[in-house]
């Protein structure tokens, strides 16, 4: 954390001559909220209006440029249905040693109405989307760097831009000899004959990244990608989705015949994720998440 800390303080020059350059008087930074391992988090107030700042040693490019896209997307499809913050600027320090992104200030809440977020996660799952899967732009998932570009085909897309990306990363021998199984099997996983559309997905949505802001279910901090929508919940293991929500969420987005079975495949992927980032434990759970996925297919 001591290099973050040190790219913040020499970076506060820039971001309070950005907002002098856009007419805001007095700029102070009025309050420090830590961060993450790769992005340190500030509040900014100026005059009345409050700002939430996001500071990383890694370039816009490399980190706040895919963010800031994903926002926008996320809001454009979501409308009133989501209080999603709304992004000003993303951009590197003068000095090359950095960037940030600044955006609106959500004063956040609890959880809420967890009905309110299923309806909301769908419509904004059925808002029109492009017709192939990817994004503009590059992003992370946490720190994990996550490639894009744009393929019309989705098994394609989750194989080579998702899957293969992280066993590449992973570079684990006992990882790679379960997901020799499973790779050439994937399309296995989409033989009921469901069509799949691309749809805006959070791609991240575990509990730190929902809450509530002016009475509206609120999500931040994405990995966005236009997405088969299943791919949304990839994460439902860490995000505590209750009856409630799904019962809300059905009601829009019925289940569709194979969903049981493309969850693990679906979960693979940010568990390989979590062991990129963490190690430990969740190399087993990868392992365990890619032979269940198995399990789910004909011998």
């Amino acid at each position: 954390m001591k290099l973050f800390l040190v790219v913040w303080m020499g970076g506060d020059g820039d971001v309070r001559k950005w907002f002098n350059a856009n007419g805001y008087e007095e700029a102070k930074k009025s309050g420090g909220f830590g961060g993450s391992g790769w992005a340190s988090t500030a509040k900014w107030t100026c005059g009345s209006k409050d700002f939430f700042v996001k500071s990383s040693s890694r370039s816009a490019n490399r980190m706040f440029a895919g963010e800031a896209a994903g926002l926008g997307a996320m809001r454009a499809a979501a409308g009133s249905g989501l209080a999603i913050p709304e992004v000003f600027h993303a951009g590197d320090y003068e000095d090359g040693r950095g960037s940030f992104i600044i955006m609106e200030y959500l004063r956040l809440g609890g959880r809420g109405d967890a009905a309110a977020l299923g309806r909301a996660m769908a419509e904004m799952h059925l808002a029109p989307g492009p017709d192939a899967y990817g994004f503009d732009v590059d992003n992370t998932i946490g720190a994990t760097p996550q490639p894009n570009g744009w393929d019309a085909d989705w098994i394609r897309f989750w194989t080579e831009k998702r899957m293969k990306h992280q066993l590449k990363l992973a570079g684990d021998s006992a990882i790679q000899n379960v997901a020799e199984k499973l790779i050439p099997r994937i399309p296995e996983f989409f033989d009921d004959g469901e069509p799949t559309r691309p749809a805006i997905i959070h791609g991240d949505l575990w509990s730190g990244n929902i809450g509530t802001a002016d009475g509206r279910p609120s999500i931040y901090d994405p990995a966005c990608y236009y997405a088969h929508h299943e791919a949304e919940w990839g994460m439902s293991w860490c995000a505590s989705l209750g009856p409630a929500f799904w019962a809300a969420y059905r009601s829009l987005i019925p289940e569709a015949p194979g969903f049981k079975k493309r969850r693990p495949l679906y979960e693979a992927y940010h568990q390989l994720n979590h062991y990129n980032l963490f190690g430990g434990g969740y190399r087993g759970a990868a392992i365990s998440c890619m032979e269940d996925a198995l399990r789910f297919l004909k011998p």
